[in-house]
């Protein structure tokens, strides 16, 4: 492929709603950019950017995909991303490289959740951008009504560009609002000019009032002008909406039909005009010698350096590092340092990828999005630079995981292979994460939905061959007393030749301190129990409070204190006090009152206002108990609960059918409490195969 120089580049991410038209509209213009000969579809599973096997299985996008577009002699690298909820990890990689945004609404359906995260996602990093309606085809898309919607969310900065023309129902061109004029499609798929219908005169005046009014707001110079009555040259509008584009005052909005690739030609003029090349973006990292800012900029004339925003792990076509270069050129046989591993790796042949398929490029400039094969210890999120000028960049957010589901291998023999390749998969989704709780004898899965979970599944059975299922993952218990017991035990034993004595009198109380297992004291006086069996004693508490007598959970909060016993000078060795102490501390831990301790996670679930009765229904349902609410922009609620850990399995679900997929949650680990007596109960039932004698 060429090589494109930094003005000659633009980055744009396509975000919206699932099923809004993002990767049909990727496959129109690389069909009218000569990039492909055909026009693919989702639901045939032939498209440039859902190229992998779960994506054509399931009709939707489930990683970000790069096609490079070259229109009039600018390379546009479009970043396809998901538009599933579950998948969110995706698009917050491609956005944190992106220069600008398009979001893509359906004329059909409207506005939707993923239409406002989108917004909110390009408010978070500044991103200029514009809206693209699909489904214009459809008869009853109204691009009127989501402009309406748009600008009642999002003000006058909103401007359309462009009204559909329709005839017998049928979508067959657009008015061009900046310029006034009308064209239509003839049956090559060509624009040409038409006389503007009657009835899109009124509208078409309403919409350049509310343009021309954005551009006036943008300068005081327009808005003398505007307010003495004069008029803006189509040339001066065109020349501020550049400016005002870029820096995010004036919104557009067009339309078209990603199906018929109509208003497809426009959109790709539109993104060159107005979209700004990444050296109008700021970036800037931190020196690692220095500590000093660097201002990066993606200036092709400074010190080489790049940033791995996503990486690819395919038993087929190997691994691949994605990269922006934020300043430099990059070189094939480079040698490049990652200070965050440090180390040094020449990085070989450099790539552009195109969906699925890599095509090698001899250079990369300041700007431009490419691709890295075999970078062994990189990492997604890592920085790569000269070791001269060592820069680190600010590692993306990404949403963290709270779906949680234990997994097992089926077949044992498969444990380490699974192991291996669920690494793998975590390393090219940081959202996934693979959690050992040795507490619960489990491995857990921790994902953003439930969705993203069953694709690692079928991921590892296709790619991999290994098999594993997801279950309801185990809660951490804990057990405790509640009141002091006094018990002895005495362990004898004979069996020929020496025996084994030990006897033990203790005391077990609760300790107030629920962060720790146990507190082990002695109080032996005259010499009852020799100085040298102490630490046997605390061994048996120590190797004890790991399983509990009630249900074999891990035992907080025990004060145990040795203050009497006997032994035998031929017969008492240090395991026969440690089997004492143990035998002792379960005859005294279930004097004591026992119960059990479960986790209680304090929650903060978001929400618009409208939903915060349902939410608050759905949780009083779940043992929590609803500490408060405080308002946030955007006309948003965060409800603040405690709830019990058992109660979170299945939320995320819950949570978005409530809430139309909007809602979203947060928790962490607040306390130990007790748990209620049926809860107790059902537990103890279930877990009395795990309870073990002490042996030797």
């Amino acid at each position: 492929m060429e090589v494109f120089t930094t003005d000659r580049i633009r980055n744009v991410v396509l975000l919206g709603h699932g099923g809004a038209g993002k990767t049909s509209l990727v496959e129109a213009m690389a069909y009218l950019s000569g990039q492909t000969n055909r026009m693919g579809k989702v639901s045939d599973g032939n498209t440039v950017s859902d190229f992998d096997k779960e994506e054509i299985k399931r009709s939707f996008s489930i990683q970000t995909t790069i096609v490079p577009i070259l229109w009039e002699n600018t390379k546009i690298n479009i970043l396809d991303t998901p538009g599933y909820f579950d998948f969110v990890g995706e698009a917050e990689e491609a956005v944190s490289v992106a220069d600008a945004a398009i979001i893509v609404v359906s004329g059909k359906a409207g506005i939707e959740v993923g239409t406002r995260k989108a917004w909110e996602m390009c408010e978070r990093y500044k991103l200029p951008r514009m809206f693209f309606v699909t489904d214009m085809d459809i008869d009853n898309a109204s691009f009127r009504q989501v402009v309406e919607d748009l600008q009642e969310l999002y003000g006058k900065k909103i401007a359309p560009f462009h009204l559909p023309i329709r005839e017998n129902e049928k979508f067959v061109g657009y008015v061009n609002i900046v310029a006034q004029t009308a064209n239509r499609w003839n049956d090559k798929g060509e624009v040409v000019p038409m006389d503007l219908p009657d009835y899109s005169v009124p509208y078409l005046e309403k919409c350049r009032e509310a343009l021309v009014e954005a551009v006036a707001e943008t300068s005081e110079e327009f808005m003398d002008r505007y307010f003495n009555g004069e008029e803006f040259s189509e040339n001066e509008i065109r020349q501020a909406l550049r400016v005002n584009v870029t820096d995010g005052s004036i919104v557009p909005v067009s339309m078209g039909s990603c199906i018929l690739a109509q208003g497809v030609y426009t959109l790709l003029d539109d993104i060159t005009k107005y979209f700004p090349s990444p050296d109008k973006r700021a970036c800037a990292g931190i020196n690692a010698t220095t500590n000093e800012v660097y201002q990066a900029d993606y200036d092709f004339s400074k010190p080489k350096s790049a940033y791995i925003f996503k990486t690819i792990q395919d038993p087929f076509i190997g691994k691949y590092s994605l990269i922006k270069v934020n300043s430099g050129v990059l070189k094939t046989d480079d040698v490049l340092l990652n200070y965050h591993r440090d180390t040094e790796e020449k990085i070989g042949k450099l790539y552009v990828m195109r969906g699925a398929k890599a095509e090698e490029v001899k250079e990369l400039h300041a700007g431009d999005i490419g691709a890295l094969a075999k970078l062994n210890k990189a990492r997604t999120t890592d920085s790569l630079s000269t070791k001269a000028n060592p820069i680190l960049y600010i590692r993306t957010t990404l949403s963290t995981p709270y779906t949680c589901k234990r997994y097992k291998v089926k077949n044992k023999a498969d444990v380490d292979k699974a192991s291996q390749a669920l690494t793998k998969l975590t390393h090219e989704d940081l959202t996934l994460k693979v959690v050992n709780d040795s507490a619960n004898g489990q491995t857990l899965l921790y994902g953003i939905g439930e969705q993203q979970l069953d694709v690692v599944v079928s991921k590892l059975a296709n790619r991999y061959k290994v098999e594993i299922e997801l279950g309801k993952a185990k809660v951490a218990f804990r057990e405790t007393i509640r009141k002091k017991a006094d018990v002895e035990y005495k362990y004898k034993k004979q069996s020929g030749g020496h025996g084994q004595y030990g006897h033990v009198k203790m005391t077990f109380e609760p300790s107030g301190d629920l962060e720790t297992p146990y507190e082990f004291s002695q109080t032996v006086v005259g010499g009852a129990v020799p100085k040298n069996y102490f630490p046997a004693v605390e061994k048996g508490i120590q190797e004890s409070v790991k399983s509990g007598p009630l249900a074999a959970y891990p035992v907080v909060g025990i004060k145990a204190n040795l203050y009497d016993g006997s032994y035998h000078p031929v017969d008492s060795s240090e395991l026969a006090f440690k089997v004492a102490a143990a035998q002792a501390f379960k005859k005294g831990f279930l004097q004591a009152s026992p119960v059990l301790l479960e986790p209680i996670a304090s929650m903060v679930v978001t929400a618009s206002d409208k939903y915060t009765g349902d939410i608050m229904g759905d949780l009083n349902k779940r043992r929590a108990r609803v500490l408060g609410m405080n308002p946030i922009e955007g006309g948003k609620q965060e409800i603040t609960a405690d709830i019990p850990y058992t109660e979170l399995d299945g939320y995320t679900t819950v949570l978005r059918s409530i809430t139309g997929g909007e809602g979203t949650y947060r928790y962490e680990l607040a306390r130990y409490e007790q748990a209620p007596e049926d809860v107790q109960k059902r537990e103890i039932e279930a877990r009395a195969n795990k309870l073990v004698n002490i042996e030797e």
